[in-house]
């Protein structure tokens, strides 16, 4: 029988584990707050006597339709009777549940037994991971799509980890810019040139946030076409701060970029971009980088850039370059994540005034020679 694990089933999830896995295991204390406090649901495998003899926990995004196999074991003396294959399908059934489309997790690259079985339920490889677990082994990267019927074409837009707190823009930039032109090398050089030229010098506190003009002219000087799609004319982020030395300063850096922008073939509409309307860009070439709230998914309030990469037709997925990693969170949670169109359309939007900025990027003719000369 399985069945949705209880408090009361701490000692028998300490012993599975303990009785499953040589490094990397997870203590009593972790079990605790899986059951109690993370965003997560573990299924427990009982046999006929009703002892447990394995489990498997999910673990959900917030905001996203992505869940996550964070561990399954079984105790050697239940393996061979097809026991994780029926807690994988049990996983699966409780993810679509939760409304998740996409089931991912991580395995050990010397898992041969553990990699034949995902592979047999249909999991495909998509990534992997160096020195991922205690003992430094890699860890393999395998993902199955819940609802085959969507179908979403994915792949398009390679995916760039921001590396710092404050370069979720530039490094969405370089995400969309790589798919549009594959041998641009991106790194943490070039993530801190896009950032200091498309900053507007503050954002909260700290340093300073990109905006949408800044952006447009970054992608444009690396040899981009590009349009900035935002819904009114205000000052990106002033929100944010209170100082108003804090705000003028604001003003005074958008107003040169949207003077500057003035003076380049970049296109700039004030008025809101429908999900449809992303969605028809996006399929016309372009790579559409959209503003949302980190609200949603992080329970924070603070501007957050990420770019699409895909549609069907009920999500919208994103690559994330954030990953946030107090929380637990890994890279393969941040990848082509699936939203749902109606949350998508709430979520792209920041602060009090409900501000939405959309920057499309899209390939020029002459472009390969313009990244090139930009030595980066």
């Amino acid at each position: 029988m399985i069945r949705k694990a209880r408090l009361a089933d701490l000692e028998a999830l300490v012993r599975i584990e303990n009785a499953s896995f040589e490094v990397d295991r997870f203590s009593r204390r972790s079990f605790r707050y899986l059951l109690t406090k993370a965003n997560a649901q573990t299924l427990v495998a009982e046999d006929d006597s009703g002892t447990p003899v394995g489990y498997v926990t999910l673990l959900f995004h917030t905001g996203v339709s992505l869940a996550r196999m964070y561990s399954l074991a079984v105790v050697p003396g239940s393996r061979g009777s097809g026991l994780g294959s029926t807690l994988i399908e049990a996983a699966e059934t409780t993810a679509l549940a939760n409304d998740c489309v996409s089931l991912r997790l991580e395995v050990r690259r010397d898992n041969a037994e553990s990699i034949r079985l995902y592979e047999k339920l249909g999991y495909r490889l998509f990534g992997r991971h160096a020195d991922y677990y205690e003992d430094h082994m890699e860890a393999l990267r395998y993902e199955k799509n819940l609802a085959p019927q969507l179908k979403p074409a994915l792949g398009r837009v390679p995916y760039y980890k921001q590396t710092l707190d404050f370069t979720c823009g530039p490094s969405a930039l370089m995400m969309a810019m790589k798919a549009l032109e594959p041998p641009l090398k991106l790194s943490r050089k070039l993530e801190l040139r896009l950032w200091r030229e498309s900053t507007t010098v503050y954002m909260t506190s700290g340093h300073g946030g990109c905006g949408p003009y800044g952006m447009a002219l970054a992608a444009y000087h690396m040899g981009f076409d590009v349009e900035v799609h935002v819904n009114g004319k205000a000052v990106m982020f002033q929100d944010s701060v209170r100082s108003e030395e804090k705000k003028e300063v604001m003003r005074l850096v958008q107003e040169d970029f949207v003077a500057e922008l003035k003076t380049l073939p970049v296109t700039v509409r004030y008025g809101a971009l429908s999900v449809k309307a992303i969605q028809e860009k996006f399929e016309a070439g372009g790579i559409p980088i959209v503003l949302i709230s980190s609200y949603r998914i992080y329970r924070e309030k603070f501007p957050h850039w990420v770019v699409v990469t895909g549609f069907d037709d009920r999500y919208v997925y994103v690559h994330d370059p954030y990953v946030d990693q107090e929380a637990g969170k890994v890279e393969i949670e941040s990848i082509n994540m699936p939203i749902p169109k109606k949350d998508f359309d709430r979520m792209a939007r920041y602060g009090k005034a409900g501000q939405k900025a959309v920057v499309v990027v899209r390939r020029r003719a002459s472009h390969l020679a313009a990244v090139r000369q930009s030595g980066v």
